[in-house]
């Protein structure tokens, strides 16, 4: 497994989380990574993304509230979320920037995924 995410787990709104991701293999943090989603009944997006050159950004739906960070040493990258809403909850995921839109559907492409969930 070259992707593996960590601490999802069960908060009210408002909470906060921290993801961490720890890569492996042919992954590199250094070359761009991005921090994914899917809810349940909807289409898997890009919440966080930061580029080899360390630039950061944010979908509108997260932005101000989610801040990604990354190791390059450690291969890793995480995801402090705070402020979280009921709309937050799904699997988050690690992957590549740009992730391999070819395999976008592929569970095996996204490695393991960690369930946040978001209760009002």
């Amino acid at each position: 497994v070259q992707l593996q995410a960590f601490g999802g787990g069960a908060v009210q709104a408002g909470g906060s989380l921290r993801l961490s991701c720890q890569a492996s293999g042919r992954i590199r943090v250094s070359n761009g990574m991005g921090w994914y989603r899917r809810a349940p009944g909807k289409e898997r997006e890009l919440v966080a993304a930061i580029t080899s050159r360390g630039s950061i950004d944010y979908s509108d739906s997260v932005k101000g509230r989610f801040t990604m960070s990354r190791d390059n040493a450690k291969n890793t990258v995480a995801l402090q979320m705070n402020g979280l809403k009921p709309e937050d909850t799904a699997v988050y995921y690690c992957n590549s920037l740009p992730a391999d839109v070819i395999r976008w559907d592929d569970d095996n492409y996204w490695g393991r995924g960690t369930q946040v969930t978001v209760s009002s």
